[in-house]
């Protein structure tokens, strides 16, 4: 895909700086997709392709993100430019006017003032003051008219762009799942027992008691979890793009409040390990959907619920930005792929997904360990 457009559209008339750090967002996306893909290039096994896919899928993501905030303002800026050439309707036409009547009499009599020659003089000195005036503010209209013509030209063709980008992108997440499921060399740091899991799944009413339950479950251990992880408290990026819809203890439209966060995320967008950690369990839980469980260091869980699609198996160590799976798209049918809404706004953030921290078993504020003062 060339993004070489997608900086041409995103590079408007009267630039703003909303507008410029869209176009920084699509030139930073345009880099992250060369060295995807010739990460795709290059890559030699299954686990090399899942990265580099991974990497392209963000790299889209991001894009396409770009590309909507910029046609939201183009759309914004072209409600702007049409208010001001109506404005400037009745002035136009009175002009005309003026000028038509102008040039319907004879130039002698037209230019002759009621007032005798001095008046027509003043006249002549008031007409050539206005003249300058008047030519710029028809440069104004014919530039306001150009850009108008721009903008809407820009914004047909970003369209198309627009539903080749979602077709591309759709194709990178087949091909990772496709790659997923040929990925055989993950190292394993335990087997669990399925047994035993699913008696742990049927028997936990709370993510407390499925918590404390996760260390029964794993057979042939074959090394400890990492000690810490040094200097990243605090600093780790978010497994997904999204906006901080609540935050922990904030209570919701019933009145239910929990320990975790919750992201607003654009539909399939794909959730990453914000670090190296170890899967401890993948799977439905409760009433949390599709979950991931992952183990950072010692004591020390993250729970990531509301997934439509997971990946990787209990016991795979995996590194940090590994795909751990994609959102849903619950609002597909009643929702337009073009819509230019979401990103500012947040109405097209559909899907949302629940982030817990548990340090020994009790909940810790994600707050303390993610970079949440800044929207994916």
């Amino acid at each position: 895909m060339k993004w070489v457009w997608l900086i041409a559209v995103l590079m408007l008339p009267t630039i703003g700086a909303a507008q410029q750090d869209n176009v920084e967002r699509a030139r930073a996306a345009m880099d992250m997709l060369e060295a995807a893909s010739q990460q795709l290039v290059d890559a030699e096994s299954a686990r090399d392709r899942v990265r580099a896919l991974t990497s392209t899928i963000q790299a889209f993501e991001e894009g396409l993100s770009a590309l909507r905030s910029g046609l939201r303002q183009a759309s914004v800026r072209e409600e702007q430019l049409g208010a001001q050439l109506q404005a400037r309707d009745e002035e136009i036409a009175g002009l005309l006017v003026v000028l038509q009547r102008m040039g319907a009499g004879p130039s002698p009599v037209a230019l002759l003032h009621p007032g005798g020659p001095t008046g027509t003089a003043r006249a002549g000195m008031l007409l050539a003051e206005m003249t300058p005036a008047l030519n710029a503010r028809a440069s104004h209209l014919r530039r306001d008219l150009e850009d108008l013509q721009v903008l809407r030209g820009m914004q047909t063709d970003a369209a198309g762009r627009l539903v080749d980008g979602l077709r591309e992108v759709q194709d990178a997440r087949t091909a990772l799942n496709q790659a997923i499921a040929e990925r055989t060399e993950l190292p394993m740091r335990f087997i669990n027992d399925p047994v035993r899991e699913a008696i742990l799944i049927a028997s936990a009413e709370t993510l407390e008691s499925f918590a404390s339950g996760l260390e029964r479950v794993a057979v042939d251990v074959r090394a400890t979890a990492p000690a810490r992880i040094s200097g990243e408290k605090g600093d780790l990026p978010l497994p997904v793009q999204g906006i901080v819809l609540r935050g922990a203890g904030e209570a919701d439209a019933a009145g239910i409040t929990r320990p975790g966060i919750i992201l607003a995320t654009l539909p399939r967008a794909i959730v990453t390990s914000p670090v190296a950690a170890t899967i401890r369990y993948t799977g439905p839980l409760l009433d949390l959907g599709q979950v991931v469980i992952l183990e950072p260091q010692a004591q020390v869980l993250f729970v990531l619920a509301g997934l439509d699609t997971v990946y990787g198996t209990a016991g795979e160590v995996i590194d940090a930005g590994a795909p751990l799976g994609l959102m849903g798209d619950a609002a597909a049918e009643n929702r337009s792929e073009l819509s230019t809404d979401g990103d500012d706004t947040g109405a097209e953030r559909s899907e949302t997904l629940y982030i817990e921290v548990r340090q020994q078993n009790s909940p810790e504020d994600p707050s303390l360990w993610f970079r949440t003062d800044k929207d994916g």
